[in-house]
């Protein structure tokens, strides 16, 4: 029965309305912690995370709190997961039923919650945030580590508060974008002598079950504001985890399920289901007659089918691009490729944010103190990067962990290919990690090329690799960077200039290019961070992806509008 006890819009009113005055101002704003030693009594709740997360491994995860003895004699699903840190098997055996009776569960379910009230339906999943924080925020942080090989910071911040701010975000924008619908209307017109009046009664219609992708190292921040637009509109969602880093998403399912049931709703409103990396179900779950959405994170190759062949289901997609940096001047160049060093690092460039191609004119870079030549820009930027992941301790918390062996094998190839297409500018190599011996590390690889080598730099090359490529001028720079974004795909850019006039120009051509452009920052904020409530994430105006989080345009097509109209009575 649904409780009456509590309501969870009440409850956490006060919040959405400091939300909503974010998303509507753009300023700094959240209701968690930034880090987890700001987090209350975090040395419990860190160790109870853990705790929490030991016991998935080796285990078979119950996906509900009180399973029956049917539900735990399903079928199962060994995971792929193996800790970037330990290089072990995670252990986890996951719930696997059928994909038609998920999506027929996944269907029924939609009845009792599509006619909720849009604030009944944002109240419960408001709940859902808060017990995600309150009782799951570390279980899922070690989840993160030991999937995608974030470091405990990053997977407290990037993969838990600042994943939440996105789905209060999305849920923001849901509020707005079913509260600009009216309920009712008395309709009223002269017919020549005949005045006619009609009742008119709006609906808002879900359009029915969402399939959910998530990435392997990024997989909560852009599955919760998906499910949350998803949810908050009225519809189901099923969610499709990376074979690699299933756990983070399992927990995240079976919260979301838990207070579902709490509020008298049903669980199948959020399920999932798994594949394996040699039997994908990818393109099955795409084209199953009962998909009506599909969000999609990952690779460009998959992306780009799932555009070409999701229809009629709605599609919103965010794949990956070569980001890019135009360094034409600097009234700080030493600040600058600081900045740069330290986001070439982050994470190991992991994400999606992450930049790759750094554009310089072959004159060099202008500077108070005068011109500093091509090569010794190059030489002091690689000289900053290597110096990050010399420090054992350092690149522990920058750099972190490689999530997949095939990145290692990528950039093991470019160094042996690149030949006399360009050179070598700073050879990876592993580092101890201080904490995990046995973790799957590496530094940076940094090549130099020339513009003309597009074939090289043209396109995402996952993980902590990047391209410093020799143009004819600034202005070659600024064509080429832009000209790639355009084509290729972006989601970040970044310039250094002193020129306003330059700087003009730059805005023009990366906001027809479709990327967000980051002007001459420097400091200790990551080049790429983006911020809930103020940063829009990817534009949908280039390769890189067709949807943004988060505006009206992420959620306001997951549900449409029916009417009904009759005579008013006299």
């Amino acid at each position: 029965m649904k409780s009456h006890n509590i309501d969870p819009m009440e409850r956490h009113r006060a919040l959405f309305e400091q939300a909503k005055a974010a998303c509507r101002e753009r300023h700094c704003w959240s209701p968690f912690p930034e880090a987890p030693s700001l987090y209350p009594e975090h040395e419990a709740a860190d160790a109870a995370g853990r705790a929490a997360f030991e016991k998935h491994c080796g285990q078979r995860f119950q996906m509900n709190d009180n399973e029956d003895a049917e539900a735990a004699a399903q079928r199962t699903l060994a995971s792929e997961e193996i800790s970037p840190y330990t290089q072990k098997s995670l252990g986890t055996e996951y719930p696997h039923p059928e994909i038609d009776s998920v999506f027929a569960a996944a269907r029924r379910s939609v009845g009792a919650w599509a006619q909720a009230t849009a604030q009944e339906r944002i109240g419960v999943l408001l709940e859902v945030v808060d017990t995600i924080y309150r009782e799951h925020l570390f279980e899922i942080a070690h989840a993160v580590m030991h999937t995608a090989g974030q470091s405990y910071n990053m997977a407290y911040t990037g993969s838990g508060v600042n994943a939440l701010d996105r789905a209060i975000e999305a849920l923001v924008y849901a509020d707005q974008a079913m509260g600009a619908v009216a309920t009712s209307a008395t309709w009223q017109r002269k017919f020549g002598k005949a005045h006619i009046s009609l009742q008119k009664t709006y609906r808002l219609v879900p359009r029915g079950v969402a399939v959910c992708f998530t990435c392997a190292t990024f997989a909560t921040w852009n599955a919760w504001p998906s499910m949350m637009a998803s949810l908050a509109t009225g519809n189901a969602v099923i969610v499709k985890p990376h074979p690699s880093a299933v756990l983070p998403m399992a927990i995240s399912v079976r919260a979301f399920r838990r207070v579902l049931a709490q509020f008298g709703f049903d669980p199948n409103l959020v399920s999932m289901v798994l594949d394996t990396s040699s039997e994908p179900i990818g393109k099955i779950l795409v084209q199953h007659p009962e998909t009506d959405i599909v969000d999609f994170t990952g690779s460009v190759k998959f992306g780009q089918w799932v555009e070409a062949n999701a229809y009629p289901a709605l599609c919103f997609t965010e794949t990956a691009g070569c980001n890019t940096v135009v360094l034409d001047s600097a009234d700080d160049l030493d600040a600058a490729i600081r900045s740069l060093a330290t986001t070439l690092c982050m994470f190991s460039a992991q994400m999606c944010t992450s930049p790759q191609n750094i554009y310089v004119p072959k004159q060099g870079v202008r500077t108070p103190q005068g011109i500093v030549s091509f090569d010794e820009v190059s030489q002091r930027l690689a000289a900053a990067v290597d110096a990050l992941g010399s420090d054992p301790k350092k690149a522990s918390m920058i750099l972190a962990t490689i999530q997949s062996p095939a990145t290692l094998a990528q950039m093991q190839q470019l160094q042996q290919d690149i030949g006399s297409h360009g050179k070598v500018l700073l050879a990876p190599k592993a580092y101890t990690h201080p904490e995990f011996p046995n973790a799957r590390t590496s530094t940076p690889l940094m090549l130099q090329v020339k513009a003309g080598a597009g074939d090289w730099y043209r396109g995402e090359r996952f993980g902590p690799v990047s391209f410093v490529i020799e143009c004819e001028s600034a202005q070659d720079a600024l064509h080429h960077a832009a000209s790639d974004v355009r084509q290729f795909g972006g989601l970040t850019a970044f310039l250094y200039s002193s020129d306003e006039d330059f700087i003009a120009q730059a805005e023009d051509a990366y906001s027809q290019a479709g990327a967000q452009l980051t002007i001459n920052l420097t400091g200790p904020m990551p080049l790429n961070f983006a911020a809930a409530y103020s940063d829009y994430h990817v534009t949908g105006l280039n390769p890189a992806g067709n949807a943004s989080l988060t505006d009206l345009s992420f959620v306001a097509s997951r549900f449409r509008i029916t009417q009904s109209r009759r005579p008013t009575s006299a």
